[in-house]
């Protein structure tokens, strides 16, 4: 415990110079804006800005990455409290209370409410990241190829099962189609090529950041645009600051959405949406006053933001112990984390213990920036918004084909990022999830290689896979997960649990 407290304090004093400081300000601005602009994402700006991290130290680029990444999370409340439209998906919950709010002259206090609940929401799920995250390593270490082929599945199967809008099928396929891609070019053992189609450029394979890049930048332009405009903005006259009491008379819901947030960053490819959905569904359920929900409720606007926010700080857990990402940006900074050398893993704690604290000072340092930018700049933040959109949208498009091309320096990395670009877009457009798609790609090599690393070892037999008793569990969970997204089983099986739930009720 006490080496853990001293590591953190190494990683805290690591970071406190004026160069780091710096990143810290240049890149929360840069993510709040990100957020607050309606049609940007914080998955596409943490995607286009690897491109610009790339000569970075590599802790100075993970820490601006962060810092991106938790400032366009937050910052996408202020429009789905100005406009009713939510700046990221992760946002989308808050729009129920926050306009409501702003509509009855309070859009001050609700900025305010979602700046300091956002703060607490990081702050739990930081708590939980510091503890869990070395317990979970060392139970890593225990794995083998066996069970790094299941973990690497299970990343893809829950991601499918859990962002897939109309289905679950469409987040499979889209996670089957990652994988895929994954499977192009030389694989690692042999060094065989596969699925090149006599291309040498593909000998290489896809690489991850232009595929990123268009999957998430291009993609999101070509939707962005075919939105209709934004609508007017409500006009903030009121105080941002909230009390003291405003918010910690809400604290049994800022502990329970901050719990709810880190439970969802944990397993890996959910995302901050389903965990702020989640939040704000537990505090409508456990609210002496469900019916404010909706119309303007302060809790409800609290445990939206607490919950997504949580979902940041405990995506962490798994990026780093098992190198499964807990959401879709978090499977961008483990591409930037590999392009930096820094190898995300079981294997963390052991070549670089000190990285974990480190990215737990880089996510205090993060969300501190976003408290005192949150509270001080709310006006000159909102005149963000007047920026016109089509002059936005030609900016990103620049930094899509630089970005691409700077990493390797070679033209075949544009074309993968117009590929992706049109690919996402007809995939969005069908309502297939981006998430379980990227989830695929970067997962692919880690299921490919010990897959067969693991039958190398059998020669042949697969056995293992399913007899040792840690892949035996998470194969079992992927079959359960599988058959439960069927509506015909899942049916069936509901009942089971609730007629058992009933009959342990009335013997209580």
């Amino acid at each position: 415990m006490f080496d853990g407290l001293v590591l953190l304090g190494a990683g805290v004093a690591h970071f406190l110079t004026p160069g780091s400081l710096f990143n810290v300000v240049w890149a929360t601005l840069l993510g709040l804006v990100i957020g607050i602009l309606p049609g940007l994402t914080a998955t596409m700006g943490v995607a286009l800005l690897v491109t610009l991290t790339y000569k970075m130290q590599a802790d100075q680029a993970i820490l601006t990455l962060m810092c991106v990444y938790l400032g366009a999370i937050y910052g996408g409340s202020r429009t789905a409290i100005l406009l009713n439209i939510p700046g990221t998906p992760a946002n989308a919950a808050a729009t129920l209370d926050g306009h409501p709010l702003a509509l009855q002259g309070k859009a001050g206090l609700a900025m305010g409410l979602a700046t300091t609940s956002s703060t607490l929401g990081t702050l739990v799920g930081i708590f939980f990241l510091a503890i869990i995250a070395p317990i979970l390593s060392e139970a890593a270490l225990k794995f083998g190829s066996y069970e790094f082929f299941w973990l690497a599945l299970f990343g893809v199967v829950i991601s499918g099962q859990m962002t897939g809008s109309d289905t679950p099928l469409k987040g499979y396929i889209a996670g089957i189609l990652g994988l895929l891609v994954a499977m192009v070019g030389m694989e690692t053992l042999h060094a065989h090529q596969r699925f090149t189609f006599g291309i040498p450029a593909l000998g290489g394979g896809v690489d991850i950041i232009p595929a990123m890049v268009g999957a998430f930048g291009l993609a999101e332009i070509l939707s962005s645009m075919k939105r209709t405009a934004v609508a007017n903005i409500v006009p903030v006259n009121d105080r941002v600051v909230p009390t003291l009491r405003e918010i910690f008379q809400y604290w049994k819901t800022i502990i329970r959405s901050g719990i709810i947030g880190t439970f969802v960053g944990i397993i890996p490819g959910v995302g901050e949406d389903v965990g702020s959905w989640s939040s704000y569904a537990a505090a409508k359920k456990a609210s002496k006053h469900p019916e404010e929900f909706g119309k303007g409720s302060q809790e409800g606007l609290i445990a939206a933001e607490t919950g997504d926010n949580a979902v940041v700080s405990a995506a962490m857990i798994p990026t780093l112990t098992l190198a499964l990402p807990g959401s879709a940006a978090a499977a961008v900074l483990i591409a930037a984390m590999l392009i930096h050398g820094i190898r995300p893993g079981p294997m963390l704690m052991v070549e670089n213990p000190i990285f974990l604290y480190q990215v737990v000072a880089m996510l205090l340092l993060a969300t501190l920036a976003n408290l005192i930018f949150g509270l001080s700049l709310t006006k000159v933040f909102i005149k963000v918004l007047s920026v016109p959109r089509e002059r936005l949208m030609a900016v990103i498009y620049v930094l899509c084909v630089v970005g691409s091309f700077a990493i390797t320096q070679r033209l075949f990395d544009v074309y993968v990022m117009l590929f992706f670009g049109i690919v996402g877009f007809l995939l969005r457009e069908m309502k297939f999830p981006m998430a379980p798609l990227v989830l695929g790609i970067v997962l692919g090599d880690l299921l490919d290689l010990n897959l067969r690393r693991g039958l190398m070892l059998t020669n042949g037999d697969p056995t293992p896979f399913f007899t040792r008793p840690i892949s035996a569990v998470i194969c079992l969970i992927i079959v359960a997960t599988i058959l439960m997204s069927i509506p015909s089983v899942s049916k069936r099986v509901r009942p089971l649990f609730s007629r058992g739930r009933g009959t342990a009720d009335a013997q209580g």
